[in-house]
């Protein structure tokens, strides 16, 4: 197929592009480089199944003219990470809402089928044992802008089921659970990496708040094999599906285990939230997918523990 990557050049994105390259399809990616990089696509630019152009969901006659000639749309493009967000609050709303109210505009023109890749941010603080599509969204006030990205991506959502429902064009939902692997930065705040870079270096790794928040990690791999077997699924269409491994653990022993399993000299040193992201910051205590639709859809699981993805991402950092 004549396949659209928006974020091709992101981590999720750029792994996706090797699996959907890998299966014989010709890919066209746009990605505004803002946290991408053409690095990650290195393996393809100058061959003949991958197009790259540099440029921005919120061009929307850029944007028209790629869908029209594409056969299936990877909506990926969005501003992640919490320092971005928390920093650059209106720019990430813009971002996450207009850009994928542009991409659906068009792919409702032209008939094409849109896959739609969201957060499990959206459950905000709700910290249920087992976190179910269907499960309430519990937020913050409006103004705490660290809840700006849950708001963003739960419009996308919305307008990507109502166009479903209303339009009958066809679309599929994902909610990625922490997604970690070789390509991702800790520029941003995503946490796995960023404490392997540290204990690498022996650096001191900084743990935000007491630790004791929980986390379930998934790798990226593991993610992709999930996004392609949904997105070419008859059963999958007008559904929210979560990807993630619901293997929970606290960030103080996460810390830990990046030092052990590093052989790192680094000391664990904490930090306040409203040091690190300003005051009246909120974080959710606890977070686990539960991951019992996507197998009875596809029959996916996740292969890789945590130990691998440390171990992936540790290869990848030492080999840059």
């Amino acid at each position: 197929m004549r396949i659209l990557i928006t974020g091709g050049a992101g981590f999720i994105g750029s792994h996706l592009t090797d699996r959907l390259v890998a299966d014989g399809h010709q890919i066209t990616i746009l990605d505004n480089l803002a946290t991408g990089r053409k690095e990650n696509l290195s393996a393809h630019l100058g061959g003949s199944s991958v197009s790259f152009i540099e440029g921005s969901i919120l061009d929307l006659p850029l944007l028209d003219g790629l869908i029209k000639d594409t056969e299936y749309v990877f909506h990926l493009a969005a501003a992640v990470g919490v320092f971005n967000i928390v920093n650059h609050p209106l720019e990430s709303l813009m971002t996450n809402i207009r850009g994928t109210e542009n991409v659906l505009e068009s792919a409702h023109k032209y008939s094409k089928p849109v896959f739609v890749t969201s957060s499990s941010e959206v459950y905000g603080k709700n910290i249920s044992d087992s976190l179910k599509e269907s499960d309430d969204r519990i937020l913050g006030a409006p103004v705490t802008l660290r809840w700006s990205y849950s708001e963003a991506k739960a419009i996308d959502e919305s307008l990507a089921y109502a166009y479903w429902v209303e339009k009958k064009l066809e679309t599929r939902i994902v909610r990625f659970f922490n997604t970690v692997g070789p390509r991702q930065l800790g520029a941003y705040g995503m946490v796995v990496p960023r404490f392997v870079q540290f204990a690498l270096k022996n650096e001191p790794i900084t743990v935000y708040g007491n630790g004791e928040q929980t986390r379930c990690f998934g790798h990226v791999l593991d993610a992709v094999d999930a996004v392609v077997r949904i997105a070419f699924a008859e059963n999958t269409i007008g559904k929210v599906i979560n990807i993630g491994n619901d293997f929970e653990i606290s960030i103080n022993d996460l810390a830990r285990k990046v030092i052990e399993q590093t052989n790192s000299k680094s000391e664990i040193v904490y930090v306040p939230y409203e040091e690190a992201y300003g005051d009246g910051f909120e974080d959710m205590e606890r977070r686990v997918p539960n991951i019992e639709l996507i197998k009875s859809l596809v029959g996916w699981v996740p292969k890789s523990d945590l130990s691998t993805m440390i171990s992936d991402i540790a290869q990848f950092i030492q080999s840059k």
